[in-house]
């Protein structure tokens, strides 16, 4: 099986506030453009599909790490861990864990996207 496109799809009520955080969160990496349908929103970043959000209107807000499953999780590396943790908290993630001190050598923490999608930045 060859594949020719991979995207990851998160599944949100409010399809604004999620394609926009992550389009926020991943601006730094390259120009990045949300391509908005009515159920359906794609961010492209660079020009090349990164991620998909379906409409959702029953989406339950995952509890992490106890209650409501999470769906799954991003693990994204970064080189400067301080400068990461600071941009993602000013576009809307929310700290769930600070596992590592920013000053550790190596380490992750886990946030929240706006729909609940637990991610971890690592380094």
């Amino acid at each position: 099986m060859k594949v020719k496109k991979q995207i990851v799809v998160f599944d949100t009520a409010d399809l604004e506030a999620e394609s926009s955080f992550w389009a926020a969160l991943l601006g730094g990496e390259a120009e990045t453009e949300v391509v908005k349908e009515d159920d359906w929103h794609t961010l492209r970043v660079g020009g090349e599909p990164r991620m998909g959000f379906q409409l959702a209107p029953n989406h339950v807000r995952p509890e992490w790490p106890d209650g409501q499953p999470q769906q799954l999780h991003l693990d994204l590396y970064v080189d400067d861990i301080a400068a990461a943790d600071a941009h993602a908290r000013q576009v809307g993630a929310e700290l769930l864990k600070a596992e590592y001190e920013l000053d550790a050598q190596e380490g992750f923490r886990v946030y929240a996207d706006p729909a609940g999608h637990p991610f971890c930045l690592c380094w």
